[in-house]
């Protein structure tokens, strides 16, 4: 559906002078699309001429007809738009358009990329080396454990890798909070706007990302987490990595669309197996079996794969961050130190600490790299 201008090349560059607003319009029109946005951007020559073009002489063209010419006559989306040029220049958020030079080369790959998308963080998105990290929701501690191990094997030789994944549940935010306890950047890719933080839980661990990699986003600010906008970003996940593993995945859901759509884009796909019995890896199996994934059971797996040369061992995070530990980390940290491993209420009751001042202390020290929860909420020393 849509244009008979296919054979039109799309220009390389815009002029500097096409306002941000006019980019941010063009993802806002209804009926339109990241595909055929570029199409219309094609035909016109600019964004700002195809808000510029009366009605009447868009419905004569091929492909667009009343209704879609309605959408983009329609001034409110520029209002809309206006509004969040003023959000974002608020909150330092960088707005990347596909036509701009420093556009994700990866995403720049895909036809259905992201017309324009939001990035508030420190990441490069063009780094050289990034892996998508996805699963279920519903992660059993194997999983986690594979997933923590797998992320720290990569850590130890790649110390410039960036981990993207959706920041949901289950192995998503394992993926997230393994790459900060490592020292990697880590991306986190948004179904909303960035007025909203879903799951809200995982707040504390948004905000250490935007210091250590960053969130994305192709929604407008005030946009909610909604069903369709999480099946959405899914190509954005598969789209800007190298590669994307699976770990842990039932015989349906996310992980298996976001397998599904990086081979589309002929990017590496892997998946950790499971016993023929367990239903939490039926998805990886199934992609293991059809040959859609590579089986991987450890770093080197991926390293081999992917042809990433390790560098120089990093010198171990507890050596290297002790000398970060503030005055409240300290006392934790011996404690841990002479008792080997501690519930967390026993570490209230020697320390005398209440669990609300604690957990925060002890989810810092996490991402710090320092010590580890295991079930039962008891730490360790890593």
């Amino acid at each position: 559906m849509f244009f008979l201008y296919l054979g039109v090349s799309i220009p390389r560059a815009m002029p500097e002078e096409i306002s941000l607003k006019h980019k941010i319009a063009l993802g806002l029109i209804p009926g339109i699309g990241d595909i055929n946005a570029r199409k219309l951007v094609s035909h016109f020559g600019s964004v700002e001429a195809i808000f510029s073009e009366p009605y009447r002489n868009l419905t004569k063209i091929p492909g667009i007809g009343p209704e879609l010419a309605k959408n983009i006559s329609n001034r409110s989306y520029l209002e809309i738009a206006g509004r969040e040029v003023e959000y974002v220049t608020r909150n330092n958020i960088r707005t990347f358009f596909y036509l701009d030079n420093d556009y994700p080369y990866r995403l720049r790959q895909c036809d259905d990329s992201p017309v324009v998308f939001f990035f508030r963080g420190t990441s490069d998105l063009n780094s050289a080396k990034i892996l998508s990290v996805v699963g279920t929701r519903s992660a059993t501690t194997r999983g986690k454990e594979i997933c923590e191990k797998i992320i720290s094997g990569l850590a130890a030789g790649h110390s410039d890798l960036i981990i993207v994944s959706g920041l949901a549940y289950g192995i998503d935010i394992t993926s997230h909070k393994a790459a900060l306890s490592n020292n990697l950047q880590t991306i986190g890719v948004l179904g909303h706007g960035f007025r909203t933080i879903y799951p809200s839980v995982h707040r504390s661990t948004a905000d250490l990302m935007i210091r250590n990699g960053g969130l994305l986003t192709d929604f407008i600010s005030d946009a909610l987490p909604e069903r369709n906008n999480f099946l959405k970003r899914n190509r954005i996940i598969a789209g800007l990595s190298d590669a994307t593993l699976i770990v842990e995945s039932g015989i349906k859901g996310g992980a298996l669309i976001t397998a599904d759509i990086a081979n589309s884009y002929n990017r590496d796909v892997f998946a950790v197996p499971g016993r023929p019995e367990d239903q939490w890896s039926a998805g990886c199996n199934s992609l293991i079996k059809s040959n859609k994934a590579a089986l991987i059971d450890s770093s080197d797996d991926i390293e081999y794969f992917l042809n990433w040369k390790p560098g120089k061992s990093k010198q171990p995070v507890q050596k290297s961050l002790f000398s970060e530990l503030d005055e409240t980390e300290k006392p934790v940290f011996e404690l841990l130190t002479r008792e080997s491993e501690m519930t967390i209420d026993a570490i209230c009751r020697s320390l005398g600490l209440p669990v609300c001042k604690l957990s925060a202390i002890l989810l810092q020290m996490e991402f710090k790299g320092l010590i580890k929860c295991y079930p039962g909420n008891v730490y360790r020393i890593v």
